[in-house]
C-alpha cells in the first residue's frame, strides 16, 4: 500500500467516525474500535487506528484505560469554553465571509429557516437540531473560512453529537429560530457587525439554556424560583 493510498484510507475513517459522532449514532461515551470501523468501510484496520489516533489528537474521542477509544462527552466545567469559543468564532466568520455570501447561499439560509418552522410548532428536537447545524454550517462553510468552520465542526461534535442541547432545553426552539431569522435579516441587510453580536449572543442564550437544561434534565424550561434556588 501507498504511503496516499494509506492516507487516503485513514482520512475515509475519520469522515465516517465523525459522521457517526454528528449524527447520534455513536454517542458521547461510546466505544469506537478499528475492527468495527475496519468492517464496516471494508477496509485494514490499521488506517483505522491511524483514524482513531488523529480524533483523539482532535479531541473528538477520548482514551480510556482497559476500554479503547471512545466518544468524547461534555460536562457543565467546559460548556462555557466551549461555547465562548463557538461564539467567537461563529461571529468572525461571518465578518470575513458575509461580504462574499452570493445570492445562492442567501436562498439556502432562507430554506432553512422555512422548513424550520413547521418543526420548531411540532418540538421536533432531532428535526430542529438537523436544521440548526445547517443553518450555522451556511455561515461559517465558505473560502473564506475554512479554518473556522474546521474547528467549529469539532466543537458542535462536542455539545450536540446525540442532538444533546436542544434535547435538555426544547423549550428553546422557538426562540434560537427567531434569533436565527434575525441572524438572517442583519446578513441580508450587509450589517455584518450586527449579524456577528447576534450570533455571540444566540451562542450565549444557547450555552444557557444548556446548563440549566442539564441540570434540571427533563427539557421543560427552568422556572423563575428554580433560577433562584440555583
Amino acid at each position: 500500500m501507498t504511503t496516499d493510498t494509506f492516507q487516503m484510507k485513514s482520512d475515509i475513517a475519520i469522515s465516517h467516525i465523525k459522521r457517526m459522532i454528528m449524527s447520534g449514532e455513536a454517542p458521547p461515551g461510546s466505544r469506537i474500535t478499528a475492527r468495527v470501523v475496519a468492517e464496516a468501510l471494508h477496509i485494514s484496520e490499521t488506517p483505522v487506528r491511524e483514524a482513531i489516533k488523529s480524533l483523539v489528537a482532535d479531541e473528538w474521542l477520548v482514551l480510556r484505560p482497559h476500554v479503547g477509544a471512545v466518544v468524547a462527552t461534555v460536562g457543565l466545567d467546559n460548556i462555557q469554553e466551549i461555547y465562548g469559543i463557538r461564539a467567537s468564532l461563529g461571529g468572525l466568520a461571518v465578518e470575513l465571509a458575509g461580504p462574499y455570501y452570493p445570492e445562492q447561499r442567501l436562498a439556502e439560509i432562507d430554506l432553512v429557516l422555512r422548513e424550520c418552522e413547521p418543526v420548531v410548532a411540532e418540538q421536533d428536537v432531532d428535526g430542529f437540531s438537523v436544521l440548526n447545524r445547517r443553518f450555522h454550517a451556511l455561515l461559517s462553510d465558505t473560502p473564506q473560512t475554512t479554518v473556522i468552520h474546521r474547528m467549529l465542526t469539532s466543537l458542535w461534535s462536542r455539545t450536540s453529537s446525540a442532538r444533546r442541547g436542544f434535547r435538555f432545553a426544547s423549550w428553546r426552539l422557538p426562540e434560537s429560530h427567531d434569533e436565527h431569522v434575525a441572524i438572517r435579516d442583519a446578513v441580508v441587510a450587509h450589517d455584518f457587525e450586527l449579524a456577528a453580536r447576534l450570533i455571540r449572543e444566540h451562542e450565549h442564550a444557547a450555552m444557557e439554556a444548556l446548563l440549566q437544561g442539564l441540570q434540571h434534565q427533563n427539557g421543560q424550561r427552568p422556572t423563575a424560583a428554580d433560577r433562584r434556588s440555583q
